[in-house]
């Protein structure tokens, strides 16, 4: 298939702009990936779609090729890390190279310690930290090639803050955050750009019973300064930043989108 050339605008004219860059958005279905994915079309990306729910990822390619950007879908379960490779080579094969990663796939639990189990605490690791590191290991390999690339890892305010029943999931969170900084150290020096985004609490699919809980919605914007829960759009705007020529010379880091949670 036609690939997809370079585009030719200039960071230096207007730096956020992604025109024509080729993306690759992990957990694309819905919630935060979903938001992200749309936001780096709207910016000019094309996209390519990962997750487990192919219905889900059509939604969203149609929604992508409405703002007239290309979009295809690559259904995989992020656990099974020797997909990893193909996927990623697939997207490479379709559109000729993949300039941003947005590795957001993710799981949670809430379980305390002694709760915690085996199965649940795999299923955790596996899809926050190992599969980050297989498609991050696998993206950038084209990337410092070529020596350009964008990585961006989806963190956690709990890759910097405890939660009691939240082991695995900050351990998992955390362990992202520390890959993050050793993985942009390596790819500093080749022009690829590694970060990561903090999300404070934000309202998804996937936390739509905990927050129907009036208490529990009144107890966590209690703890958020800006005074409201986060919105997906609120960290996607953040992805398409790091995304962005506008950070290039940042290399390394959390960037915490939270509302000032981890402040107060």
């Amino acid at each position: 298939m036609e690939t997809v050339k370079q585009g030719t605008t200039s960071g230096a004219i207007f730096p956020f702009d992604l025109t024509d860059k080729i993306s690759l958005v992990t957990g694309a279905s819905r919630g935060i990936g979903r938001a992200c994915a749309l936001a780096l079309a709207q910016a000019g990306a094309h996209v390519a779609l990962a997750s487990r729910s192919e219905s889900e990822l059509n939604a969203v390619a149609r929604e992508i090729r409405a703002l007239g950007r290309q979009a295809e879908i690559f259904p995989i379960d992020m656990r099974q890390t020797r997909t990893i490779g193909s996927m990623t080579a697939g997207v490479e094969a379709r559109f000729g190279r993949i300039d941003i990663l947005i590795n957001n796939a993710g799981a949670t639990n809430r379980q305390h310690t002694f709760e915690l189990d085996e199965e649940t605490w795999d299923t955790v690791i596996d899809t926050n930290l190992k599969a980050a590191f297989f498609c991050a290991q696998a993206a950038a390999k084209g990337m410092v090639e070529r020596r350009a690339g964008k990585i961006v890892n989806m963190a956690s305010t709990f890759s910097v803050v405890g939660r009691e029943g939240r082991v695995a999931y900050c351990a998992s969170k955390g362990g992202l955050l520390q890959m993050t900084r050793a993985m942009a150290l390596e790819f500093a020096p080749f022009n690829v750009q590694v970060n990561a985004i903090g999300p404070g609490p934000t309202v998804t699919e996937g936390r739509a019973e905990l927050f129907s809980d009036p208490l529990r919605v009144k107890q966590t914007i209690a703890k958020v300064p800006a005074g409201r829960l986060l919105k997906p759009e609120d960290i996607s705007y953040a992805a398409v930043f790091l995304a962005s020529a506008a950070a290039d010379m940042i290399v390394g880091q959390l960037l915490l989108v939270d509302g000032g949670y981890t402040v107060s």
